[in-house]
């Protein structure tokens, strides 16, 4: 029989310095470890919504013919009512990440560059990597002043509001990206429903820009894996050639076309969540103000410790020390429900070290 080493020559070379992208705990292995029902754990730790999503997707999951391959023309169709953007200028994927991958794969080859502000999101650097391409990293500078003229550069990551920091990016700064290089700028808006502005009518005014979105967060879909992009139609052509031609599930797809149709319900979570978001962050003088529907706090320990510590109490936060440039004293808690909250503020408190 053949050796491993026979076979392992084939694997590209990027994999070898990579850290494997993670999550933080998973909430089942941990509950397993805990001995303790996976409902009476608390997860804070993957910006979900804490109330989940509309009721009517439930209803549309009954509907669906699902022996047939998935058709994204009615999701579209929805979100261009949600978006304002005819369908020429938008394109889906199976989640933000896929959306992340395609756009890289359009335009990062070997040897390119691409300029990420960290800390942020780990996924860019990652698929830049995977399309060969250099990840470059500037630290995030208060007046968010870029240096976007880097030989090779084909690709800007900016991310507002910012994960895991939670700062939004100004209209001017994004605009002074865009005009400054000739690389594509991706803005990634994820979590921008907590935050009321969009940027994404920039679109239309430059020819550079993608914004990215998702209905993970505030639509309350995250298992359903379904994201979206609003880009110029030139790039917008260029994505769908090279996605996958059927990567979105129908469930996904009738999940997020029924999300979109009732806007009432996504609007009362952000309500409910950015309410608990300011409560919280008022107990809390080590938080970061916060746009998203989490807060980055700055601890007196160090975060992975005291992580282990809050998860060994059924609590569930991320660790940031693997967020590239964060340092070894951050935590990124999503807002949960009240009671959820309470519970983390009263760990916290305990455990930080403001208590015997």
């Amino acid at each position: 029989m053949r050796d491993q080493a026979d076979f392992a020559k084939n694997v590209i070379a990027f994999l070898s310095h990579l850290d494997e992208d993670e999550a933080g705990p998973d909430p089942h292995q941990a509950a397993m470890r805990l001995g303790i029902p996976l409902k009476d754990l608390i997860v804070l730790s993957r910006n979900e919504n804490p109330y989940g999503p509309s009721p009517a997707v439930g209803a549309a999951l009954q509907d669906g013919l699902f022996h047939r391959y998935p058709d994204s023309r009615p999701f579209l169709e929805a979100l261009a009512g949600y978006t304002g953007f005819s369908p020429e200028w938008l394109v889906a994927g199976a989640g933000m990440d896929e959306i992340i991958s395609t756009i890289c794969r359009i335009f990062l080859g070997q040897g390119d560059r691409a300029l990420i502000p960290v800390p942020t999101y780990n996924f860019y650097a990652l698929a830049a990597g995977l399309c060969g391409a250099r990840p470059e990293y500037q630290t995030r500078a208060e007046s968010f002043a870029l240096h976007p003229h880097l030989p090779g550069l084909k690709m800007v990551f900016l991310c507002s509001p910012n994960n895991p920091t939670g700062e939004v990016l100004s209209e001017d700064s994004v605009r002074s990206v865009l005009e400054e290089t000739d690389a594509i700028v991706f803005l990634d808006e994820a979590y921008i429903e907590f935050a009321g502005k969009s940027l994404a009518g920039l679109v239309r005014e430059y020819q550079n820009l993608v914004v990215g979105r998702t209905l993970s967060k505030a639509f309350g879909l995250a298992g359903m894996r379904l994201g979206y992009a609003i880009a110029p139609p030139w790039i917008a052509e260029q994505y769908r050639r090279v996605a996958p031609m059927f990567s979105i599930s129908s469930p996904s797809l009738a999940a997020g076309t029924a999300a979109l149709a009732d806007l009432e319900w996504m609007k009362e979570c952000v309500r409910r969540i950015v309410s608990e978001r300011e409560r919280m962050r008022e107990k809390l003088p080590c938080a970061l103000p916060s746009q998203g529907n989490f807060l980055f706090l700055k601890t007196r320990h160090k975060s992975k410790a005291l992580a282990e510590q809050l998860l060994c109490r059924g609590i569930i936060v991320r660790d940031c020390s693997s967020f590239h440039g964060c340092g070894e004293r951050c935590l990124r808690v999503t807002v949960g429900r009240r009671e959820e909250n309470d519970s983390f503020l009263e760990a916290l408190e305990i455990l930080d070290g403001k208590k015997d």
